[in-house]
């Protein structure tokens, strides 16, 4: 094992746990954080490096307990991966306050209350930050008013910790999904909603909790120690398609 550790929030299933296991692949010990105690248990049973911690990123003291019990345990903190969120659709007219602030309190508060209670032990490793928003906090589309609007937030606050930190030998950067194959995403979506993804994906599928992970450790890795205050899609080329029409695509 290597002395690194890593920090990853929402790490009970998806990208958090893909992410997880590609950095223990790597000799990287992690603290996985969930607020789902049962999911945490069954995601880190038989992994070895690991430390469960079942708390909840939109509480202050959560975030503070988070960073406390990763240092009690490992010594370090080199990596924080605010991966941890939750995706509330509807019209805007149906979006009540209670249903801005569930979103807004995990995605975007989430992310700031971790990373600010990081700092201390980041600084001290001149660690890094990555941040998952979304394809939806780049481009606006319908049913989203406050998941896009908090994963804008993300990336805008990404920017933030870049210029703040970086004098301080942090790096911070963010990841941003497209579809991805998860099983919560293939529960939902219609066999029309795939189709419709596909035909505005220029690769013409759904991406892998996998492919979203190596982007992420890739990030938070040596090998970008000249990258900072950037966002990556991780979108099979969505992001660049634009309107997209399908009438204007060559058959």
């Amino acid at each position: 094992m290597s002395e690194r550790v890593a920090i990853v929030t929402g790490a009970a299933r998806g990208i958090g746990l893909a992410t997880t296991r590609l950095f223990l692949e790597e000799g990287v010990r992690v603290a996985m954080v969930d607020r789902d105690a049962p999911a945490l248990r069954e995601a880190a049973a038989g992994l070895d490096g690991v430390l469960a911690l079942e708390r909840d990123v939109s509480r202050p003291e959560d975030a503070v307990a988070i960073i406390a019990e990763t240092v009690a345990a490992f010594g370090r903190i080199d990596h924080l991966v605010n991966n941890a969120g939750v995706a509330d659709f509807g019209p805007i007219e149906e979006t009540d306050f209670a249903r801005w602030r569930r979103v807004m309190e995990t995605n975007l508060d989430g992310v700031f209350l971790c990373s600010q209670a990081a700092f201390p032990a980041l600084r001290k490793t001149r660690g890094t930050i990555v941040n998952i928003a979304s394809i939806s906090g780049l481009r606006a589309s319908t049913l989203r008013v406050a998941y896009g609007t908090s994963k804008a937030g993300v990336i805008h606050l990404t920017q933030q910790q870049a210029v703040e930190l970086g004098e301080y030998g942090i790096r911070a950067n963010c990841v941003a999904p497209g579809p991805v194959r998860t099983k919560l995403a293939m529960a939902v979506h219609s066999p029309e909603i795939i189709a419709a993804y596909h035909d505005a994906l220029p690769l013409n599928r759904y991406g892998s909790e996998e492919e979203i992970a190596r982007a992420i450790v890739f990030l938070s890795s040596d090998k970008a120690s000249f990258v900072t205050g950037q966002t990556l899609s991780v979108d099979g080329g969505f992001e660049a398609t634009g309107i997209g029409l399908p009438a204007l695509r060559p058959d």
